[in-house]
Protein backbone atom coordinates (compact mmCIF):
# COMPACT_ATOMS: atom_id res chain seq x y z
CA UNK A 1 0.00 0.00 0.00
CA UNK A 2 2.65 2.40 0.78
CA UNK A 3 4.35 1.90 -2.60
CA UNK A 4 1.35 2.76 -4.04
CA UNK A 5 0.37 5.99 -2.18
CA UNK A 6 3.99 7.28 -2.13
CA UNK A 7 3.90 7.71 -6.83
CA UNK A 8 0.30 9.78 -6.06
CA UNK A 9 1.79 11.67 -3.09
CA UNK A 10 5.65 13.22 -5.32
CA UNK A 11 3.65 15.07 -8.08
CA UNK A 12 1.52 16.63 -5.59
CA UNK A 13 4.69 17.79 -3.49
CA UNK A 14 6.42 19.04 -6.50
CA UNK A 15 3.87 20.77 -7.83
CA UNK A 16 3.39 22.52 -4.21
CA UNK A 17 7.08 23.30 -4.45
CA UNK A 18 6.71 24.67 -8.02
CA UNK A 19 3.68 26.38 -6.61
CA UNK A 20 5.81 27.53 -3.90
CA UNK A 21 8.38 29.34 -5.98
CA UNK A 22 6.42 30.72 -8.50
CA UNK A 23 8.28 28.90 -11.37
CA UNK A 24 6.36 31.25 -14.14
CA UNK A 25 7.35 34.30 -12.84
CA UNK A 26 10.72 32.84 -14.61
CA UNK A 27 9.93 34.69 -17.86
CA UNK A 28 10.51 37.80 -15.96
CA UNK A 29 13.97 37.38 -15.84
CA UNK A 30 15.20 35.12 -18.09
CA UNK A 31 14.10 37.04 -21.46
CA UNK A 32 16.89 39.90 -20.33
CA UNK A 33 19.35 37.24 -19.59
CA UNK A 34 19.32 35.44 -23.28
CA UNK A 35 18.92 39.42 -24.73
CA UNK A 36 22.40 39.96 -22.80
CA UNK A 37 23.93 36.57 -23.67
CA UNK A 38 22.93 36.96 -27.92
CA UNK A 39 24.31 40.34 -28.16
CA UNK A 40 27.51 39.21 -26.61
CA UNK A 41 27.32 36.26 -29.25
CA UNK A 42 26.48 38.82 -31.93
CA UNK A 43 29.54 41.37 -30.35
CA UNK A 44 31.87 38.66 -30.36
CA UNK A 45 31.55 36.59 -33.52
CA UNK A 46 27.86 36.86 -34.82
CA UNK A 47 26.88 32.81 -33.86
CA UNK A 48 24.55 31.44 -31.68
CA UNK A 49 25.93 28.85 -28.80
CA UNK A 50 22.90 26.64 -27.82
CA UNK A 51 24.53 24.75 -25.71
CA UNK A 52 25.30 28.10 -23.90
CA UNK A 53 22.05 29.47 -23.82
CA UNK A 54 20.69 26.17 -22.43
CA UNK A 55 23.48 26.50 -19.45
CA UNK A 56 22.36 29.80 -18.80
CA UNK A 57 18.34 28.37 -18.35
CA UNK A 58 19.40 26.21 -15.98
CA UNK A 59 21.53 28.59 -14.15
CA UNK A 60 19.24 31.00 -14.02
CA UNK A 61 16.18 29.06 -12.89
CA UNK A 62 18.16 27.01 -10.77
CA UNK A 63 19.25 30.75 -9.06
CA UNK A 64 16.00 32.22 -8.74
CA UNK A 65 14.41 28.74 -7.84
CA UNK A 66 16.80 28.80 -4.59
CA UNK A 67 16.53 32.18 -4.46
CA UNK A 68 12.73 31.85 -4.03
CA UNK A 69 12.64 28.77 -1.52
CA UNK A 70 15.17 30.21 0.84
CA UNK A 71 13.33 33.45 0.82
CA UNK A 72 9.58 31.66 1.53
CA UNK A 73 11.30 29.49 4.11
CA UNK A 74 13.12 32.29 5.57
CA UNK A 75 10.16 34.30 5.68
CA UNK A 76 7.20 31.96 6.88
CA UNK A 77 6.43 33.01 10.02
CA UNK A 78 6.46 36.79 8.62
CA UNK A 79 4.04 35.48 5.83
CA UNK A 80 2.03 33.93 8.68
CA UNK A 81 1.09 36.94 10.34
CA UNK A 82 -0.01 38.85 6.68
CA UNK A 83 -3.50 38.04 5.73
CA UNK A 84 -2.64 38.46 2.21
CA UNK A 85 0.47 35.95 2.37
CA UNK A 86 -0.88 33.51 5.19
CA UNK A 87 -2.25 31.13 2.42
CA UNK A 88 1.19 30.51 0.91
CA UNK A 89 2.60 26.52 0.92
CA UNK A 90 4.71 26.82 3.95
CA UNK A 91 2.02 28.44 6.14
CA UNK A 92 -0.61 26.33 5.40
CA UNK A 93 1.45 22.94 5.72
CA UNK A 94 1.29 22.00 1.41
CA UNK A 95 4.68 22.07 1.35
CA UNK A 96 7.38 21.24 4.49
CA UNK A 97 9.89 23.30 5.41
CA UNK A 98 12.34 20.15 4.74
CA UNK A 99 10.96 20.18 1.55
CA UNK A 100 11.40 23.54 0.50
CA UNK A 101 15.37 23.30 2.06
CA UNK A 102 16.20 20.12 -0.51
CA UNK A 103 14.53 21.67 -3.18
CA UNK A 104 16.32 25.12 -2.38
CA UNK A 105 19.09 22.51 -1.77
CA UNK A 106 19.12 21.14 -5.36
CA UNK A 107 18.41 24.27 -7.04
CA UNK A 108 21.63 25.53 -5.82
CA UNK A 109 23.64 22.48 -6.63
CA UNK A 110 22.15 23.01 -10.02
CA UNK A 111 22.89 26.30 -10.57
CA UNK A 112 26.55 25.62 -9.33
CA UNK A 113 26.87 22.92 -11.47
CA UNK A 114 25.48 25.00 -14.73
CA UNK A 115 28.54 27.37 -13.81
CA UNK A 116 30.68 25.40 -14.18
CA UNK A 117 30.08 23.88 -17.11
CA UNK A 118 29.74 26.94 -18.94
CA UNK A 119 33.21 28.71 -18.10
CA UNK A 120 36.07 28.98 -15.04
CA UNK A 121 35.19 32.67 -14.20
CA UNK A 122 31.31 31.88 -13.81
CA UNK A 123 32.29 28.99 -11.44
CA UNK A 124 34.06 31.78 -9.50
CA UNK A 125 31.95 34.27 -9.47
CA UNK A 126 28.78 32.05 -8.86
CA UNK A 127 28.85 32.31 -4.89
CA UNK A 128 28.99 35.99 -4.96
CA UNK A 129 25.95 35.80 -7.24
CA UNK A 130 24.17 33.72 -4.58
CA UNK A 131 25.24 35.92 -1.59
CA UNK A 132 21.98 39.33 -2.43
CA UNK A 133 19.61 36.43 -3.11
CA UNK A 134 20.09 34.93 0.52
CA UNK A 135 20.45 38.96 1.77
CA UNK A 136 17.46 39.54 0.42
CA UNK A 137 15.18 37.95 2.90
CA UNK A 138 17.08 39.46 5.43
CA UNK A 139 17.04 43.03 4.55
CA UNK A 140 13.46 44.09 5.83
CA UNK A 141 14.66 43.12 9.27
CA UNK A 142 17.51 45.50 8.58
CA UNK A 143 16.86 48.33 6.19
CA UNK A 144 13.99 50.42 4.70
CA UNK A 145 15.11 49.85 1.82
CA UNK A 146 15.60 45.87 0.83
CA UNK A 147 14.36 46.54 -2.81
CA UNK A 148 17.64 48.03 -3.40
CA UNK A 149 18.70 44.33 -2.65
CA UNK A 150 16.60 42.63 -4.81
CA UNK A 151 17.26 45.07 -7.65
CA UNK A 152 20.96 43.95 -6.93
CA UNK A 153 20.15 40.45 -7.14
CA UNK A 154 18.41 41.06 -10.49
CA UNK A 155 21.04 42.99 -12.05
CA UNK A 156 23.47 39.79 -11.83
CA UNK A 157 21.44 38.00 -14.44
CA UNK A 158 22.40 39.92 -17.59
CA UNK A 159 25.83 40.45 -16.56
CA UNK A 160 25.98 36.48 -15.56
CA UNK A 161 24.65 35.43 -18.85
CA UNK A 162 27.42 37.98 -20.76
CA UNK A 163 30.19 36.52 -18.80
CA UNK A 164 28.90 33.19 -19.58
CA UNK A 165 29.40 33.70 -23.17
CA UNK A 166 32.40 35.52 -23.24
CA UNK A 167 34.30 34.08 -20.08
CA UNK A 168 35.99 37.53 -19.63
CA UNK A 169 34.73 41.18 -17.78
CA UNK A 170 37.01 43.05 -21.12
CA UNK A 171 34.08 44.38 -22.98
CA UNK A 172 31.16 43.65 -20.53
CA UNK A 173 30.27 47.57 -20.57
CA UNK A 174 26.95 47.32 -21.99
CA UNK A 175 26.01 44.15 -19.57
CA UNK A 176 26.49 46.22 -16.75
CA UNK A 177 24.19 48.58 -18.53
CA UNK A 178 21.71 46.55 -18.82
CA UNK A 179 21.86 44.39 -15.52
CA UNK A 180 21.47 48.00 -14.19
CA UNK A 181 18.60 48.47 -16.11
CA UNK A 182 16.58 44.89 -15.22
CA UNK A 183 17.85 45.41 -11.22
CA UNK A 184 15.97 48.84 -11.11
CA UNK A 185 12.98 48.03 -13.07
CA UNK A 186 12.49 44.98 -10.55
CA UNK A 187 13.31 46.74 -7.62
CA UNK A 188 11.14 49.57 -8.79
CA UNK A 189 8.54 47.33 -8.88
CA UNK A 190 8.56 46.18 -5.75
CA UNK A 191 8.12 49.77 -4.16
CA UNK A 192 4.88 49.01 -5.62
CA UNK A 193 4.26 45.81 -5.16
CA UNK A 194 5.08 46.25 -0.94
CA UNK A 195 2.77 49.15 -0.64
CA UNK A 196 0.04 46.52 -0.21
CA UNK A 197 1.59 45.83 2.94
CA UNK A 198 2.46 48.95 4.31
CA UNK A 199 -0.11 48.90 7.15
CA UNK A 200 0.59 45.34 8.14
CA UNK A 201 4.36 45.61 8.11
CA UNK A 202 4.63 48.63 10.84
CA UNK A 203 2.62 46.51 12.96
CA UNK A 204 4.66 43.30 12.86
CA UNK A 205 7.88 44.89 11.93
CA UNK A 206 8.29 44.69 8.75
CA UNK A 207 10.75 47.72 7.15
CA UNK A 208 10.01 48.94 3.73
CA UNK A 209 10.06 51.97 1.68
CA UNK A 210 6.51 52.33 1.93
CA UNK A 211 5.90 50.78 5.57
CA UNK A 212 8.36 54.05 6.66
CA UNK A 213 7.87 56.53 4.06
CA UNK A 214 4.08 55.97 2.79
CA UNK A 215 3.06 55.01 -0.14
CA UNK A 216 2.78 58.19 -2.40
CA UNK A 217 6.90 58.15 -1.71
CA UNK A 218 6.89 54.97 -2.70
CA UNK A 219 5.16 55.27 -5.98
CA UNK A 220 7.47 58.45 -6.47
CA UNK A 221 10.29 56.38 -6.09
CA UNK A 222 9.36 53.84 -8.44
CA UNK A 223 8.23 56.55 -11.17
CA UNK A 224 11.84 57.84 -10.81
CA UNK A 225 12.87 54.69 -10.97
CA UNK A 226 11.73 53.23 -14.30
CA UNK A 227 12.38 56.51 -15.91
CA UNK A 228 15.85 55.97 -15.16
CA UNK A 229 15.38 52.51 -16.26
CA UNK A 230 14.25 53.53 -19.69
CA UNK A 231 17.05 55.67 -20.27
CA UNK A 232 19.53 52.81 -19.35
CA UNK A 233 17.30 51.06 -22.22
CA UNK A 234 18.06 53.12 -24.50
CA UNK A 235 22.02 54.08 -23.78
CA UNK A 236 21.97 50.23 -23.70
CA UNK A 237 20.45 49.95 -27.16
CA UNK A 238 22.44 52.67 -28.51
CA UNK A 239 25.47 51.39 -27.08
CA UNK A 240 25.41 47.88 -29.24
CA UNK A 241 24.02 49.38 -32.07
CA UNK A 242 20.34 48.07 -32.17
CA UNK A 243 18.58 49.03 -34.85
CA UNK A 244 14.74 50.03 -35.61
CA UNK A 245 13.06 47.23 -33.99
CA UNK A 246 14.91 47.92 -30.38
CA UNK A 247 13.41 51.52 -30.26
CA UNK A 248 10.00 49.91 -31.28
CA UNK A 249 10.21 47.64 -28.67
CA UNK A 250 11.08 50.51 -26.15
CA UNK A 251 8.34 52.51 -27.23
CA UNK A 252 6.13 49.58 -26.11
CA UNK A 253 7.86 49.36 -22.84
CA UNK A 254 7.49 53.20 -21.98
CA UNK A 255 3.73 52.79 -22.80
CA UNK A 256 4.02 49.55 -20.25
CA UNK A 257 5.93 51.62 -17.57
CA UNK A 258 3.50 54.57 -17.97
CA UNK A 259 0.03 52.04 -17.66
CA UNK A 260 1.79 50.53 -14.76
CA UNK A 261 1.98 53.84 -12.91
CA UNK A 262 -1.20 55.42 -14.00
CA UNK A 263 -3.15 52.31 -12.74
CA UNK A 264 -1.86 52.02 -9.10
CA UNK A 265 -2.08 55.16 -7.13
CA UNK A 266 -1.45 55.76 -3.10
CA UNK A 267 -5.74 55.05 -2.61
CA UNK A 268 -6.42 52.49 -5.03
CA UNK A 269 -3.71 49.42 -5.13
CA UNK A 270 -6.32 46.92 -6.47
CA UNK A 271 -4.59 47.09 -9.88
CA UNK A 272 -1.20 45.95 -8.41
CA UNK A 273 -1.14 42.32 -9.76
CA UNK A 274 -2.70 43.53 -13.05
CA UNK A 275 0.33 45.98 -12.74
CA UNK A 276 2.65 42.78 -11.87
CA UNK A 277 1.42 40.30 -14.64
CA UNK A 278 0.50 42.29 -17.65
CA UNK A 279 2.74 45.26 -17.24
CA UNK A 280 5.86 43.83 -16.37
CA UNK A 281 5.65 40.36 -17.88
CA UNK A 282 5.06 42.73 -21.37
CA UNK A 283 7.90 44.48 -20.88
CA UNK A 284 9.94 41.53 -20.44
CA UNK A 285 8.40 39.19 -23.44
CA UNK A 286 8.24 42.42 -25.82
CA UNK A 287 11.13 43.85 -24.98
CA UNK A 288 13.28 40.99 -25.72
CA UNK A 289 11.28 39.55 -28.51
CA UNK A 290 12.15 43.17 -30.42
CA UNK A 291 15.97 42.78 -29.34
CA UNK A 292 15.78 39.10 -30.87
CA UNK A 293 14.22 40.38 -34.23
CA UNK A 294 16.74 42.78 -34.48
CA UNK A 295 19.27 39.92 -33.53
CA UNK A 296 18.10 37.53 -36.18
CA UNK A 297 19.00 40.13 -38.98
CA UNK A 298 22.49 39.91 -37.70
CA UNK A 299 23.31 36.17 -36.07
CA UNK A 300 23.89 33.48 -37.45
CA UNK A 301 21.66 30.61 -36.43
CA UNK A 302 23.47 27.61 -37.47
CA UNK A 303 25.25 25.70 -34.57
Amino acid sequence: MATAVTPAARPGRVKSFLKLVAIEHSVFALPFAFLSALTAMQVNGGRVRWWDLLLITVAMVGARTFAMAANRILDRRIDARNPRTAGRELVTGAVSVRTAWTGAAVALVVFLAAAALLNPLCLLLAPLAVIPLVVYPYGKRFTDWPHAILAIAQAVGPVGAWLAVTGTFAGSWPAWLLGAAVGLWIGGFDLIYACQDDEVDRVIGVRSVPARYGRRFALHASTVAHVVTFALFVWFGALVGYGWPWWIGLVLTAVAFGYQHLVVTPTDLSKVNRAFFTANGFVGIALFAFALLDLLLRLNLHP
